[in-house]
């Protein structure tokens, strides 16, 4: 794909890569810390937790500001939760792996707008069980992007936008919501347009699989409670239904034999 591109500019793209998702990490813990508590994300300023101190530019530089502070507050030297530059790194690092696998266009934009959107809605869901509507909405406005974009093959997502989420309202009908939430059915519904049938139905399978294995052996080593979020399970299985979705269909459809 880079056969023709020299190393050093390959390198110096990814790091840009990495740099505007490290900046998009920042506003993904802007989301993070806001929206459960119904706070504007938008037009409110950056601020201390502890003391109120209203954040300077130079204060928010991804990354290196945490690390020049030493993980603190410049006023009230009270320590920032390092979630801050965890998120920051982690979502820097999801924008160049996808743009390593997917290579450079459309398909890797969406797919990172919708990594951090996951994010998002994985990190509050896991704290709040609840996973905030305008998060499904974007995704599924990528989806619709994206089926747009590829209109030969429209059908494929706008099937998916049912395939998972109707067989999940109707688990929800059927137990008065106590074996799934409607923020699932609807994160399953918008991220069923983003990827198309086949892989949302892998991506459904991955999440609960994941779910089911991490959460027992949260459950026997840490005692965690019998509730579980699905959002950060399922937000897994969609990523890697994204990335790896398509090669893992075609090696298992080529060793059936289909």
């Amino acid at each position: 794909m880079y056969d023709n591109i020299p190393t050093l500019l390959i390198i110096a793209f990814y790091m840009v890569v990495f740099l505007y998702g490290s900046a998009i990490g920042s506003f993904v813990n802007v989301c993070v810390m806001r929206i459960p508590r119904k706070e504007n994300i938008v037009n409110a300023r950056s601020h201390c937790e502890d003391c109120g101190y209203q954040l300077k530019w130079y204060d928010l530089i991804p990354i290196f500001s945490y690390l020049c502070l030493g993980g603190r507050c410049r006023k009230c030297k009270k320590r920032i939760s390092p979630q801050h530059l965890y998120i920051e790194v982690l979502n820097g690092a999801l924008y160049v792996l996808i743009f390593i696998v997917c290579g450079i266009g459309l398909e890797a934009l969406l797919f990172c707008l919708a990594g951090s959107a996951l994010l998002i809605l994985s990190l509050i869901d896991w704290k709040t069980y609840e996973i905030p509507v305008g998060c499904n909405i974007f995704i599924g406005f990528l989806g619709v992007i994206r089926a747009v974009y590829d209109w030969e093959h429209i059908w494929q997502y706008i099937i998916g936008f049912f395939s998972v989420s109707v067989f999940l309202l109707i688990l929800y009908k059927c137990t008065g919501g106590r074996a799934i939430g409607g923020g699932d059915i609807k994160l399953m519904a918008a991220c069923g347009l983003l990827l198309g049938w086949k892989l949302i139905i892998l991506a459904f399978l991955i999440g609960c699989i994941a779910g089911a294995v991490i959460h027992l052996v949260r459950m026997k080593v840490s005692g965690e409670s019998h509730v579980l979020a699905m959002g950060p399970y399922l937000s897994v299985g969609v990523m890697a239904a994204a990335l790896w979705g398509n090669r893992f269909l075609s090696w298992y459809l080529g060793v059936m034999g289909l």
